[in-house]
């Protein structure tokens, strides 16, 4: 399917794929760079899920929860950002501690997956995906440090539907053998280091990512149901409208990002992109209003309260 056909991944984030009958695109996403099945139980709250009017058009995150509690956070990362792994660092913390309330047992805290994607020149390296976990691995013998669990359950306990809850969280406790099965795990694809290639499933989804384009013929899990969920086609006017216009500030704001990051003239950037995409969501607005949208669409597709717009 060519890409004129299809909204763009990071789009999508934004628009589509938090609605749940949407998840299995994500859920396909995250079983072919994972190799781990998933199944989505909700978005919760993160940054990247904030839609306002300032929203930032270069980052885009979501953050799933699937059915054993694990979370998985998804980013896009479109022009350069300064202290860019210090801020997925500093999300996937603040994903652990949201975990545990003041007063709870730390044994609620679940895995995070944070799985970044960049579409810029990142680092030094010949490959386009990267993976790191933590192991603590023996200074002299370089074994892997396994952890004992002494707790069993018993049949009592598993057959107790009040201690539901309580059970499931034991059970995931006891699966954990070393320590990567509970710190945080990273993964960084390179969208710009990538050589378009269909030869497996990793691959057709790294070629969706890079140029859009998914094979009509495939059977990638999350790529079946992204050839029908993300069609323009499915859009309504406004919807198209706003995106082509999103597709458009992007390419410009890319551009202005690296020119001032070539010219070292990065301070205050922040700000400026701020203040960037609401003027380009005001200009979006006027010229929907003059096509003749009512004010509720407007509002809805760039974020603008309806006293802004009306006040235009």
């Amino acid at each position: 399917m060519q890409s004129s056909e299809l909204i763009r991944f990071d789009y999508a984030m934004k628009k589509l794929l938090r609605n749940k009958a949407n998840f299995g695109v994500l859920e396909g996403f995250i079983e072919v760079i994972l190799e781990k099945k998933c199944k989505i139980q909700a978005i919760l709250e993160s940054e990247g899920n904030q839609d306002t009017s300032e929203e930032k058009f270069n980052r885009v995150d979501i953050k799933a929860q699937d059915e054993d509690g694990e979370i998985f956070v998804v980013e896009v990362q479109t022009s350069r950002y300064t202290y860019f792994l210090e801020r997925i660092l500093f999300g996937v913390s603040n994903a652990i501690t949201e975990q545990v309330r003041q007063g709870e047992d730390y044994d609620r805290i679940k895995k995070v997956y944070s799985i970044a994607i960049v579409y810029y020149d990142f680092g030094e390296g010949s490959d386009y995906i990267y993976r790191g976990t933590t192991e603590f691995r023996g200074v002299r013998t370089g074994d892997i440090l396994r952890v004992s669990r002494k707790e069993e359950l018993t049949e009592e306990e598993l057959a107790n539907e009040q201690e539901k809850d309580e059970v499931k969280r034991r059970k995931y406790k006891l699966k954990k053998q070393t320590v990567g099965d509970l710190f945080p795990e990273f993964t960084l694809l390179r969208i710009n280091a990538f050589r378009p290639s269909i030869a497996n499933a990793l691959e057709e989804w790294m070629t969706f990512l890079k140029d859009n384009s998914i094979k009509d013929d495939t059977s990638v899990p999350g790529l079946v149901e992204a050839k029908e969920v993300l069609k323009r086609s499915n859009m309504t006017e406004a919807e198209r409208y706003v995106y082509l216009r999103h597709i458009e500030a992007m390419r410009n704001e890319k551009s202005a990002t690296d020119y001032s990051y070539a010219s070292g003239k990065v301070d205050g950037r922040a700000e400026g992109i701020a203040e960037g995409e609401r003027k380009a969501n005001l200009a979006t607005a006027r010229k929907m209003l003059s096509k003749g949208f009512s004010i509720d669409e407007i509002s809805e597709m760039t974020g603008l309260a309806p006293d802004e717009i009306t006040a235009l």
